[in-house]
């Protein structure tokens, strides 16, 4: 097999690791780069967190970050191609911590680009994780105007309880899936991390003559993802607040939708677009083509846990977050084959049998809210 050795950076994490865990089932040398980041793994990574445990004995392990030039030098070397998946990824979080994101995805990513124009390698391939998160507000349609895209909903509306969003001239709209060439206009400051990167990897591996992809992932979820991270992640928030007997809140309406892909299903993708010729220089969207609300959400998490549990819908709202998105999975279909495998009620029940076999710590969800609302972000 030729193009054997991938690097995969953040290869410890949710997707990285179980990435990693396929492609030595394929074959191939992997390498990982990561910092093992407490809020992921927990306290004393090298010995808990089951993420990194998966992997330890199976990959060239350099722990270390994508925001040192030296520890980036260190794991490019003889690699083939590289899986970039290394970011912070809270939506809220990013809100606050504004300059670490930029610091770690935006200058993480110029770095690592910065190495493969300037210095001697063997990379020929550079696979980039982007996020639904740089669709904002999504795409719409309107008997009247056509297709539309609106503009970020308002703390102003949001506070009279109106969470669905808006475009002038416009009251008949439905929500459509985002196509690829969907207007990228992100909400927070995570998603406009997410269209620099995805930006910064086509442009520069295209002048460089190294192939660039980046994928366009939804909400993945699965067996392995964190459950002690409160910012990201409501399968895994919910289930904490479930498996401690505590009162679920639901923000908004509980009418707000995601589309949630199956852990598997995005390794697939990936691997494809590693493999595949045709993804070269391109762009897709990763994910079910199937909308999901958050009441939908608790009402399978309760009834695959079977734990009384009681759930109010409490009118909070995040700024920087969007109403609805899910995918069109069109272009990646035809060009690399995806079809997700996993659909939303398979995949709930494969990740609470797993949850139900973890030893959850006390949930942290409850700061979390108190440290944003503190910042006048959660309202």
């Amino acid at each position: 097999m030729q193009n054997k050795n991938v690097l995969i950076t953040g290869g410890a994490g949710f997707i990285g690791s179980n990435l990693a865990l396929k492609l030595i089932a394929k074959g191939y040398n992997v390498t990982v780069l990561d910092n093992l980041a407490e809020q992921i793994h927990g306290a004393d990574a090298e010995h808990n967190s089951v993420l990194y445990r998966s992997i330890a004995d199976k990959v060239t392990f350099i722990k270390g970050t994508v925001a040192s030039v030296s520890d980036l030098e260190k794991s490019i070397a003889g690699q083939d191609m590289i899986v970039h998946l290394a970011a912070e990824t809270g939506t809220g979080q990013s809100m606050y911590m504004i300059s670490h994101y930029i610091d770690v995805n935006i200058g993480g990513t110029a770095k690592l680009l910065d190495l493969l124009t300037n210095t001697k390698h063997s990379v020929k391939k550079v696979v980039v994780a982007s996020s639904r998160s740089i669709y904002g507000e999504g795409k719409y349609h309107s008997k009247k105007l056509g297709f539309v895209y609106p503009t970020h909903r308002s703390d102003e509306e949001m506070q009279g309880g109106n969470f669905e969003v808006t475009y002038p001239g416009a009251d008949d709209l439905e929500l459509v899936a985002t196509d690829e060439e969907s207007k990228i206009h992100p909400s927070s400051v995570y998603g406009i991390t997410k269209q620099n990167q995805e930006q910064m990897v086509l442009t520069v591996c295209k002048a460089i003559g190294i192939a660039g992809v980046a994928l366009r992932y939804q909400n993945v979820y699965g067996p392995g993802q964190s459950l002690s991270n409160p910012y990201t992640g409501i399968l895994s928030i919910f289930s904490s607040l479930i498996k401690n007997g505590k009162e679920i809140n639901i923000f908004e309406d509980g009418k707000e939708s995601r589309d949630f892909v199956f852990i598997d299903d995005v390794v697939d993708a990936t691997i494809l677009a590693l493999e595949n010729d045709k993804a070269d220089h391109q762009v897709f969207n990763v994910g079910t083509g199937v909308p999901v609300d958050v009441l939908t959400v608790v009402d399978e998490l309760t009834k695959n846990y079977g734990v009384p549990v009681s759930s109010r819908i409490s009118g909070n709202y995040r700024l920087g977050d969007i109403r609805h998105n899910f995918a069109d999975l069109s272009k990646i279909s035809k060009a690399l084959g995806f079809q997700p495998k996993v659909n939303f009620t398979e995949g709930i029940k494969r990740f609470t049998a797993w949850v139900n076999q973890q030893q959850l710590g006390a949930s942290k969800y409850e700061e979390s809210i108190k440290e944003m609302q503190g910042k006048g972000l959660l309202k």
